[in-house]
């Protein structure tokens, strides 16, 4: 239980990225139609256009690879004292927060690009704490 104390901070951090990457990997696969749809009407009139489907799957995969490497560093870190998986999980996170920002910014949804800041902060922090 000592290893819980000591990375509370890294494994408060890890929840955050567990729940919201898992939740919204999930809410994809439970609600394609809706997320397809609102998403196809976001890009249209950009070179994404015809690729949201995939693109919309590419992103639900690693979300939720994402929060099972977080589940996956919380134990690690609780069980051995060992960053590493966590490490990991931050920086997919990272790169998942990359690839959305990128979508944004082609739609030029830039209120939504900004609110991408909030969530690659924490997860940045993570990845310093982490390494």
């Amino acid at each position: 239980m000592e290893n819980l104390y000591v990375n509370i901070t890294e494994i408060l951090i890890l929840l955050f990225i567990l729940i919201t990457f898992l939740q919204s990997g999930i809410d994809k696969a439970a609600d394609w139609e809706g997320n397809t749809g609102w998403l196809k009407d976001h890009f249209s009139g950009t070179f994404l256009a015809g690729q949201v489907p995939l693109m919309v799957g590419i992103i639900m995969i690693i979300e939720i690879i994402t929060g099972f490497a977080t589940i996956l560093g919380i134990i690690w870190l609780i069980a051995y004292n060992d960053p590493t998986v966590a490490l990991y999980a931050c920086i997919l996170a990272a790169i998942t927060l990359l690839m959305l920002l990128f979508g944004q910014r082609i739609a030029k949804d830039y209120a939504g690009a900004f609110t991408l800041t909030g969530y690659f902060i924490v997860v940045i922090f993570g990845v310093y704490l982490m390494s």
